[in-house]
């Protein structure tokens, strides 16, 4: 192989016609040429959105949209769900942008529960609401459709801000039916595309929000994104590489067809769990609540699962993840998000078979 291939969940690996799209020539993004690739990729973005508003590209990891969120929208205490590396990461984020913030928060591996948020939501005194719908460190899917009915129902004033990064495009997720009020991803993972920018959609309750926060600053100032995007513009210098990229990837979405990209990625998620149970292995993420984009196991046969990596890195070329910061080596998670097939899965999951025999 020309490299190893990635099987960890994110960045993914690369098709070589996007990696192809990344050669283009660079074009003024101030110029005419620009504003119609901008306008080329809406409707392809707004269908996987599943929204009538404009989809904005960030030239920043999915982490920019989410700290430009708190400094959009929340005026007086955001409530952060915690239940991961990086659901417990934003909590510390909304800090650090001067925002009071209360948690709720549950053990590595749990699910966020709407009875969980309408407990703490009840005391009163939020605007803003922060959920992972899927939290890459643990594997864990949180049931965004009935936390979204809760908030709106119960809590029409508090701004629901999503991150999708690693379930976009894996299934359906309809901004404009779930009333969220930002949905963003990144581009590195189940669209695999190279990381270093971001996609997000924001509801017109939240342009009305902004409109009364006066330090939201300007980088990522939502207003300003809106207004650009009229004209097909952004507010400042975007990647146009990515948006090169993106385009190639929409085209090959719509050839495969939507619906069944998603089918595609429940299949791989179920046979991944099939395996974890045929070789000895718990699925980590709390039952029912399970990832479609990677396969997190429980490490129960205590493998040297460092050893394990490194020998199907040598032996074929890919390596898997050893398990996220505290959960290292006492979980394991296999992506087969992007463009992994069942065929390019079933053979991964052989030669996994082979490596537990091999390091004993």
């Amino acid at each position: 192989m020309s490299h190893i291939k990635l099987y960890i969940p994110g960045p993914v690996e690369i098709s070589p016609s996007v990696l192809q799209a990344f050669a283009k020539p660079m074009i003024g993004h101030r110029g005419k040429g620009f504003q119609e690739l901008y306008a080329r990729v809406q409707p392809g973005l707004r269908q996987l959105f599943q929204t009538q508003q404009p989809v904005f590209l960030g030239t920043g990891s999915a982490w920019s949209v989410m700290e430009a969120a708190l400094r959009n929208l929340v005026q007086k205490k955001v409530l952060v769900c915690m239940n991961g590396a990086f659901s417990d990461k934003w909590f510390d984020v909304a800090q650090k942008c001067g925002k009071d913030a209360g948690k709720v928060q549950v053990e590595w591996g749990m699910a966020i529960k709407p009875e969980m948020i309408d407990k703490e939501l009840s005391k009163g005194g939020y605007d803003a609401l922060t959920l992972i719908h899927h939290e890459t460190s643990t594997g864990v899917l949180s049931p965004l459709a009935e936390i979204a009915k809760l908030v709106r129902t119960k809590f029409p004033d508090v701004m629901l801000i999503t991150d999708t990064v690693s379930s976009f495009s894996v299934m359906p997720i309809p901004f404009d039916d779930l009333g969220l009020d930002v949905m963003l991803c990144g581009t590195q993972k189940a669209l695999a595309l190279p990381p270093g920018a971001s996609l997000f959609s924001v509801s017109e309750r939240a342009y009305a929000r902004a409109e009364k926060v006066k330090d939201r600053g300007y980088y990522y100032d939502f207003l300003e994104f809106r207004k650009q995007a009229e004209s097909n513009m952004t507010p400042c210098t975007p990647s146009i590489s990515h948006l090169y990229a993106l385009e190639v990837k929409l085209a090959d979405i719509a050839k495969e067809g939507i619906a069944q990209r998603h089918e595609r990625h429940r299949k791989n998620a179920e046979r991944g769990r099939a395996w974890l149970a045929a070789n000895g292995f718990e699925v980590f993420p709390e039952k029912g609540y399970e990832s479609l984009s990677l396969t997190c196991g429980k490490n129960t046969r205590k493998v040297d699962v460092a050893k394990w990596i490194a020998w199907l890195k040598e032996t074929h070329g890919a390596i898997f993840d050893g398990g996220y910061g505290k959960m290292k080596g006492l979980n394991f998670r296999v992506s087969h998000m992007g463009d992994e097939t069942e065929k390019g899965m079933e053979e991964l999951w052989g030669r996994l078979a082979e490596g537990l025999k091999k390091i004993g």
